[in-house]
């Protein structure tokens, strides 16, 4: 495969990843299932954004544009791609920190919402009464 196409490959899997782990928790108010994917997604994007870490998927991508005969960049993809079209000035390591938590603190909102409609869907089942498999009382 052409480096530089992988490299576009692995720049949008890795914008993709990052889409998911801060909106993935919307998809379980449509079907649960999708927390299984989701919040192990957001505990990673939360460690690394909070740790300071970069992600593996960066150097893959630097090392696949180099390959391509580009130029590469230094720090992460969020420095690179995002803070410099939404912080001008850089990212600071407070304002990662506190990205970090926002993400987690809004998908930590949506799975309440979860755990509230679960809950209220099983309130409402068993107040509709007995189903054809559950046995009714004094018959």
């Amino acid at each position: 495969m052409n480096p530089r196409l992988a490299a576009d490959a692995v720049l949008v899997l890795h914008g993709a990843f990052i889409a998911f782990a801060v909106l993935g928790g919307l998809l379980a108010l449509w079907k649960r299932g999708w927390m299984l994917l989701h919040l192990p997604a957001l505990a990673w994007a939360a460690f690394v954004m909070m740790s300071g870490r970069i992600c593996p998927l960066t150097p893959l991508e630097i090392r696949l544009r180099r390959a391509a005969g580009e130029e590469g960049y230094s720090g992460g993809f969020i420095d690179h791609y995002l803070a410099a079209a939404i912080y001008p000035e850089g990212l600071t390591r407070t304002v990662q920190i506190g990205l970090g938590v926002a993400v987690v603190v809004f998908n930590l909102g949506v799975y309440l919402l979860v755990l509230r409609r679960r809950s209220r869907h099983a309130a409402a089942s068993h107040a509709a009464g007995p189903t054809l498999h559950e046995p009714q009382a004094g018959g």
